[in-house]
């Protein structure tokens, strides 16, 4: 049935059918209007008239078991849908219960949409004892969210989800959050549904798209960095690659952007001394969709920071006077932020990119020897990292049991930072499921299940640490119930073994960080998934078969890869 004919069905309705076109009807049309066709949630007493209605407008809900999950959930089905995730929560601790995973969001700028009933209308603070009351759950998140919302009446609720889409599509992406009042939720609507809004991105000053353009097309050791931000660029982020010879090194947000497998990537290295001198060096800095945060960088810096010869020689010997950095980014907050830009392009990456390239400046740039420069620089980094670590080989052995387009779902975990960001050869900027910026665990199985959700015929394989798997190991059962053939591979070091390495850089005795864990394969299995049991010396044949099994069954696996000492 179409958005259309159901609402035409509920004005000729019954009496007591009448009654249900009410509030959450406004919001879940509202929804279909833009597109939704699938919610992550935990149904609950006073959200039961979002419920009412999804199935009429044919919204698959899914059901985690815990609302951090549902989060987490949302945010990996964006990532590979680019679609934004949608929650429906309860009211109280099904709200607070989302508030990670929403941080999460805000933090990697993604598209979120957390849909909650409230206390009705004029109870507001006034701690009567209601179920779930909060004191004030909208003013809570409106400091940690983009923007929280407490609608008053079905027609707000309905503009707020269309004012969010609109937001998401024209804006730095972040969550919002909607809070509807049960007596509006619930209450009588008959309104219309609000359109979806054309996207107001940005107007391009051509003036400063002439000046890039010059900067560029005169450059000889340009550096393309790709962010986050510019994922929906990948097709232009080649051209100009291309066009002026120049090496791309991404964030771990941006992995993928560039093939990894060209020969201009300098994949998702950005962390690399190696890569942070010749980015010091570059004459012209390009920098696209990035704040160049430190948890990219990892104590280190992108560019020289300077708007002169002289600040360019304090930068160290090597690096290039008077550098000029051409920031990009749709936030005009972010132009600044960790590096000057000497030019600002305040714009979508795409439509910035798109300008760029279409700039008779560029035509005919000549020769960089960009890839030699990249070959080199591939070569230098190498020295950065342990490229023949368990780490490093037990993704290869993934890759080749999965494919090329494999789908990998990691977390605040030694072996996602220390392994997949840097092993994982990625072709598209869908094949890694982070957030390097939160930094929280938890988050690779729900994303695992978000992302296979999205793209039921692509590979999908979780890898976490045994720690941080114990922070969401619950939404196992999610996938089995949802008969989706993920394996879960658990990297087993014996508990937090990052913070105990901390520890003792520090000269203490490692402290409450050896923790007791259960029998990860038996624990899959009690909740219907496989259980399987690998030593890291077996990876490379009982890891690989493991892999190819349950990629081709219709149920999740639970790999527990056990490594010396844990």
């Amino acid at each position: 049935m179409t958005q259309e004919t159901t609402l035409a069905a509920a004005t000729t309705a019954s009496a007591t059918e009448k009654r249900f076109h009410n509030g959450g009807l406004a919001v879940v049309a509202a929804l279909a209007a833009h597109g939704v066709d699938m919610i992550f949630g935990i149904p609950g007493t006073h959200n039961l008239e979002f419920y009412r209605h999804l199935p009429d407008f044919g919204i698959r809900a899914i059901t985690p078991r815990h609302e951090q999950g549902a989060g987490y959930g949302a945010d990996g089905y964006f990532l590979v849908s680019g679609k934004p995730g949608v929650v429906i929560t309860t009211s109280g601790p099904g709200l607070t219960n989302v508030i990670t995973a929403a941080a999460t969001a805000y933090a990697e700028s993604r598209p979120m949409l957390i849909l909650s009933p409230g206390v009705p209308i004029g109870l507001e603070r006034a701690d009567i004892g209601m179920l779930h009351e909060t004191k004030d759950s909208s003013g809570a998140l409106s400091h940690l969210l983009v923007s929280s919302r407490r609608t008053r009446t079905a027609e707000g609720a309905a503009q707020a989800v269309a004012d969010a889409f609109a937001l998401f599509a024209s804006e730095r992406p972040g969550p919002v959050h909607i809070e509807v009042p049960l007596d509006v939720l619930e209450g009588q609507w008959w309104g219309a549904v609000p359109a979806p809004q054309a996207p107001r991105r940005p107007v391009l000053d051509m003036d400063m798209v002439a000046t890039a353009a010059e900067a560029l097309a005169g450059s000889r050791t340009p550096l393309i960095v790709a962010g986050g931000g510019a994922r929906r660029a990948a097709a232009e982020v080649r051209a100009l690659a291309e066009a002026l010879d120049a090496p791309v090194v991404t964030t771990a947000n941006g992995k993928g952007i560039l093939d990894e497998d060209h020969p201009l990537s300098l994949g998702a290295n950005v962390r690399f001394p190696a890569i942070q001198r010749a980015s010091a060096e570059a004459d012209v800095l390009l920098v696209l969709g990035s704040e160049l945060a430190d948890s990219d960088l990892w104590g280190g810096r992108i560019g020289t920071d300077g708007d002169s010869a002289a600040d360019g020689a304090e930068a160290g010997a090597g690096s290039t006077a008077a550098q000029t950095v051409i920031r990009c980014d749709i936030d005009p907050d972010q132009l600044n932020k960790n590096l000057r830009g000497n030019i600002h392009a305040f714009a979508d990456c795409t439509d910035f990119l798109t300008a760029l390239l279409e700039h008779e400046a560029l035509h005919g740039a000549g020769e960089r020897h960009g890839q030699n420069r990249s070959t080199a620089l591939t070569e230098a980094y190498q020295a950065d990292f342990d490229f023949a670590s368990t780490n490093v080989h037990l993704h290869e052995v993934i890759t080749a049991a999965a494919g090329a387009d494999v789908i990998i779902a990691g977390d605040s975990s030694q072996i996602t930072y220390d392994g997949t960001v840097h092993a994982l050869t990625a072709h598209t900027p869908d094949q890694l499921l982070y957030m390097p910026g939160f930094a929280t665990l938890g988050y690779g199985i729900p994303a695992a299940i978000g992302a296979k959700l999205a793209a039921p015929p692509r590979p999908v394989v979780c890898v976490v640490g045994d720690g941080a798997a114990m922070f969401s190991i619950q939404e196992i059962v999610t996938a089995v119930e949802l008969r989706l053939p993920i394996p879960f591979v658990i990297v087993d070091n014996g508990g937090y073994a990052e913070i105990e390495h901390q520890m003792e850089d520090r000269d203490m005795d490692p402290y409450a960080v050896r923790l007791h864990r259960p029998d990860f394969a038996a624990l899959g299995e009690s909740m219907g998934a496989r259980g399987v049991t690998i030593s890291a010396d077996a990876i490379d044949t009982e890891l690989a078969e493991a892999i190819r099994t349950t990629l081709a069954g219709d149920r999740p696996a639970v790999i527990r890869v056990t490594l010396p000492g844990a």
